[in-house]
């Protein structure tokens, strides 16, 4: 089996991502964030595993791949989980990476990154993409319990946006659990060296609408109503009605404009609204 694969959002009409290839050394993720939407689709998500011989097939697929081939790690896990302090798997990938011509794309939650940054501004084309979904850090905690705090991922992008172009996924946009932080969040990562602004909104899928309401009890009757009674149905998600959704899109644009940072939503319906890819790779 390969662990370079294309990237394929099951076809989904709102994506407005390039085309990429996503690499992981890891199935699953330790994080625990209560609304992920992966563990819906991977068995034992929240129990992660590393790759058998990662390495070997790395150096393998990495050989198939065109010129300036573009690779996501992650888009399901995150590079930098628990796991990867003892077995190093993303930084011996990344070791293997700076021998192509490949883009790279970083996308994580955890300030474990700053290990690596020795390997990353070697990197000729590089971004970093850093969630951070609140500044509050009792929300943090209740809500992506094993991730990194949000002042730690602020230094994150402090440090490396010395090196590399750094972008900011506001993701996602919870309301209203965090929606009434979007103005100071967009100020701090402003102020920290962020160049772009990548947001969208929860998705709610049973299981991790289950966990959220678990958690938040006093807004189960909220969500309920916003996702399974007035909201669109897409497959096996379901999102904020089109009204909302827009509103909060055009909200952290307006932020993101202001603070003279480019701005994009991800899987939300309104590409027009962006003025840069929703990933990251308008920066290569």
């Amino acid at each position: 089996m390969n662990v370079i694969c294309l990237f394929d959002p099951w076809k989904n009409k709102m994506c407005s991502c390039p085309q990429k290839y996503s690499l992981s050394a890891y199935t699953g993720c330790s994080h625990n964030c209560l609304y992920c939407y992966a563990s819906s689709y991977i068995r034992n998500f929240f129990y992660p595993k590393a790759k058998k011989d990662f390495l070997i097939k790395l150096e393998k697929d990495i050989k198939k791949l065109p010129p300036s081939s573009y690779i996501t790690m992650a888009n399901s896990s995150d590079p930098y989980i628990r796991l990867e302090e003892k077995l190093k798997l993303t930084r011996q990938a990344l070791k293997i990476l700076l021998n192509f011509d490949c883009k790279i794309n970083l996308v994580t939650k955890s300030a474990l990154i700053l290990r690596d940054i020795d390997i990353i501004q070697k990197f000729k084309k590089i971004v970093v993409s850093i969630t951070i979904t609140t500044l509050d850090e009792k929300l943090s905690k209740k809500l992506e319990p094993a991730a990194s705090l949000p002042k730690d991922r602020l230094e994150v992008i402090k440090e490396l946006s010395k090196y590399i172009n750094v972008v900011c996924r506001l993701d996602p946009l919870i309301y209203p659990l965090n929606t009434n932080q979007i103005k100071e969040i967009i100020s701090q990562v402003k102020e920290c060296g962020a160049k772009q602004i990548i947001t969208s909104t929860y998705k709610a899928k049973f299981d991790n609408l289950k966990r959220m309401c678990n958690a938040f009890s006093e807004c189960k009757n909220l969500w309920h109503k916003l996702y399974l009674k007035e909201g669109q149905n897409f497959g096996t998600y379901f999102y904020l009605n089109k009204n909302l959704r827009k509103n909060l899109i055009e909200e952290v644009r307006l932020l993101a404009l202001k603070n003279h940072l480019d701005f994009s939503s991800c899987r939300e319906g309104f590409i027009n609204l962006n003025t840069k890819n929703c990933d990251g790779s308008s920066f290569f």
